[in-house]
């Protein structure tokens, strides 16, 4: 009777591990194309996924990222490709009483989800003094022109999409494993 026990718990365990490996046949089919927020506080070496929108406010030092990303359950969303390192950032910029100084880095991602018909520009990279009370959108705001859903989601920067919103797409092939 043990054995037999033993015997079933092993089968049931063999027959969970094979059904949880295997993928659904539609998995990764789509996905989201969207502007990703990224953060690095003071110091840090690298990026971490904003659980917030950019109006929180950020301390001097801080290093603020933007990247325009492909996700869904299989693929995670990539940060800037610029390390957020303020001193390469911000190293040449002098200090100004008052204000604080914020690297932002803007990548506007892949060819293989850029929309159809659009160029992907090149990555921003600029060191921001703003006001001790600016929020993530006003050090953006001051580098790009940004353009927001009335949600408040974040669309496009200086014309990148032209049009579109956080748009559901099918899976880059490109992004694909083989």
């Amino acid at each position: 009777m043990k054995h037999s026990k033993t015997a079933s718990l092993i089968a049931i365990i063999l027959i969970a591990s094979q059904v949880i490996s295997m993928a659904p046949s539609n998995a990764a089919t789509k996905g989201y194309r969207y502007w990703g927020y990224f953060q690095a506080a003071p110091g840090a070496t690298t990026w971490t996924a904003a659980m917030t929108g950019p109006t929180v406010d950020i301390k001097d030092g801080a290093v603020e990222g933007w990247s325009f990303v492909f996700s869904n359950d299989d693929i995670p969303s990539v940060a800037p490709s610029v390390k957020p390192n303020f001193t390469a950032i911000c190293g040449n910029t002098k200090a100004v009483s008052g204000k604080k100084r914020i690297g932002l880095v803007i990548d506007f991602g892949n060819k293989a989800y850029a929309p159809a018909g659009e160029m992907v520009q090149k990555t921003i990279t600029r060191c921001v003094t703003t006001a001790m009370s600016s929020q993530g959108i006003d050090v953006l705001g001051q580098v790009v022109k940004v353009r927001a859903a009335k949600s408040g989601l974040i669309c496009g920067f200086n014309g990148y999409p032209k049009k579109e919103c956080g748009v559901e797409i099918k899976t880059p092939a490109a992004l694909l494993k083989k």
